[in-house]
């Protein structure tokens, strides 16, 4: 069957689903279920690299910004302060077909994914955020994990623009600032190191994982209680 068909489809079955999920997890005996919400870019699929590819093949008489120099999980206004008619540019990047679809997995993170969705009493769910400009973006995420994570990982996507009102122990994420309706979500955000955040200063609100070479095996296992 076609992606497309298939992808109305599991919208029409989401409610369903996570209903039929909720039930699965009150009458487990065999202890606590942990559900491990991973987002998608920066974590699992390599935004920045692939931005600046992108970036410097359209605009190659444009300033860019390597990825050592990033600052700020926003590229858009990190162009926009190097010059002003840059933000709009590296807007169009992301914006543009194919752009989401041919990211490249960043190293260990589907391998990563994959090892955690077979671990025992672990629900492992795609928690991503599409842009606004949702002509590509939503239709090559769901290709994105297809391509790379199975057919079957169709059912365990979650979009949504905010966060907060997902319910999970773990979020692991880029963006060192998550905020939504809900201020005080059921996760623990685990920010995960980006060229954009690596130069902040460590903090006592969340953890870190340095990359998937990192210890998120003990991560997990420390939430399980």
């Amino acid at each position: 069957m076609p992606l497309l068909p298939r992808l109305l489809r599991l919208v029409r079955q989401e409610a369903s689903s996570i209903y039929c999920r909720r039930r699965c997890l009150t009458t487990m005996s065999s202890g606590k279920r942990l559900r491990v919400l991973v987002d998608m870019d920066g974590v699992i699929a390599d935004f920045e690299g692939g931005f600046l590819k992108k970036y410097r093949a359209r605009y190659p008489n444009d300033p860019f910004i390597t990825l050592e120099d990033r600052r700020g999980f926003w590229v858009s206004t990190q162009y926009g302060q190097l010059r002003s008619d840059l933000c709009e540019k590296a807007i169009s990047i992301w914006e543009s077909k194919n752009f989401f679809i041919e990211l490249e997995p960043l190293p260990g993170g589907v391998e990563a994914v994959k090892e955690m969705a077979q671990m025992e009493n672990t629900d492992v769910f795609i928690c991503t955020s599409p842009i606004k400009h949702y002509h590509h973006c939503p239709y090559e995420k769901y290709a994105w994990v297809e391509k790379h994570l199975g057919p079957d990982f169709l059912e365990q996507i979650i979009l949504t623009r905010d966060k907060t009102v997902v319910t999970g122990d773990i979020l692991i994420d880029d963006k060192p600032d998550i905020l939504g309706v809900e201020p005080n979500p059921t996760w623990e955000h685990v920010l995960f190191t980006a060229c954009h955040n690596k130069h902040l200063p460590p903090c006592t609100s969340h953890r870190r994982l340095l990359s998937w070479a990192d210890d998120w095996r003990g991560v997990l296992d420390s939430k399980r209680g």
